[in-house]
């Protein structure tokens, strides 16, 4: 399923998305807030770094999650991209810069930071 044109404005609109990923047994964890931004009718989070941890190494193992932002909450399968192609990677580093400027949003286009990209696709 796709995400609707509302959808992805209220994720614009959203300084943060929270992600709660579904354990082996499908209940959720705790909910985890995170920058977002969406790409092509995409939607893509990155943590600094790729680890095995966290909800970013639940998230890797289950590879489900319910997220919310104002106005939605929605089930998402997710999808590790990593680096991805060259222009993904650029796309996505842009839409970071774009949103959310300077400060520590270097740490988030650099290398380690784009090998844990993350497609969080409507179900």
């Amino acid at each position: 399923m796709s995400w609707t044109l509302e959808q992805l404005a209220r994720i614009d609109a959203a300084r943060e998305l929270e992600i709660a990923v579904r354990g082996a047994d499908g209940t959720l964890r705790p909910w985890t807030p995170i920058w977002v931004v969406h790409v092509h009718d995409h939607v893509y989070v990155r943590t600094w770094y790729r680890r095995d941890t966290g909800w970013f190494g639940h998230a890797l193992r289950n590879r489900r999650a319910r997220v919310r932002v104002l106005g939605v909450e929605v089930d998402v399968r997710i999808d590790d991209v990593g680096v991805g192609p060259s222009g993904l990677r650029a796309d996505v580093d842009g839409a970071y810069r774009d949103k959310y400027g300077g400060g520590s949003t270097g740490n988030m286009i650099g290398d380690e930071a784009a090998a844990t990209t993350l497609r969080l696709l409507r179900e």
